[in-house]
């Protein structure tokens, strides 16, 4: 086991520990015999989610890492009932932004496998899906591909929108499981000015793309 998941691990053993000890804690205070039995279910949910996010962790959940190519893709999403794969490119400078956002929320949301895949490696995944605008956000559930974010226009239009914004698109579809309201994205006010200039969108060949492109 790798010291990061091992890590990853001890780290979510003592969340769900003092979780446990909270609990327990409260539901000692309730009084009746009525309450014994909600007390009992209450506790036997807690440790079956400490278990599956324990589950999780085994399988590298909580981590942003990068596939080696295709086949890697579709073991991933065989593997795990929810993944968010980022198609991207190195020369593209929208995809590192995107790098920054989904490495704050893997940790955050281990119940979905946050990955990511060169376009290089995978003419075959980018021809089938397809993937036509960089970046690309998948989202494949139960092994099927339920949802694209192309580009940033979802996110506001523009290269400084918040890690929440994603986090709200991304639990819009379900890949992830949102806690906020969905009907209403998050509206923290920033300029919406772009960081690396106006970069034109890119398609995956390196060409200008327009808003139009990625529906074809």
């Amino acid at each position: 086991m790798s010291k990061v998941v091992e890590q990853a691990l001890l780290q979510a053993a003592r969340v769900v520990e003092e979780q446990l000890d909270a609990e327990i804690e409260r539901l000692d205070t309730l009084q009746g015999d009525d309450l014994e039995g909600f007390r009992q279910k209450r506790l036997q949910e807690i440790k079956k989610e400490a278990s599956q996010r324990e589950e999780w962790l085994k399988k590298g959940h909580g981590q942003y890492t990068e596939l080696s190519g295709e086949k890697e893709f579709f073991e991933e999403c065989k593997a795990n009932e929810r993944v968010a794969c980022h198609f991207f490119r190195d020369t593209t400078l929208r995809c590192m932004i995107v790098d920054k956002h989904l490495s704050l929320l893997a940790p955050k949301h281990v119940e979905t496998k946050f990955v990511k895949l060169n376009v290089e490696r995978a003419p075959f995944l980018c021809d089938r899906l397809p993937i036509r605008i960089l970046p690309t956000i998948a989202s494949v559930i139960g092994g099927k591909t339920k949802d694209y974010i192309r580009g940033f226009d979802e996110l506001g239009g523009h290269d400084d929108f918040t890690t929440e914004v994603l986090e709200w698109r991304l639990g819009s579809c379900g890949v992830i499981d949102y806690s906020g309201n969905i009907l209403e994205p998050p509206t923290a006010q920033r300029p919406k000015k772009t960081i690396i200039g106006a970069e034109p969108k890119k398609t995956i060949r390196g060409r200008t793309a327009s808003d139009s492109d990625s529906d074809d």
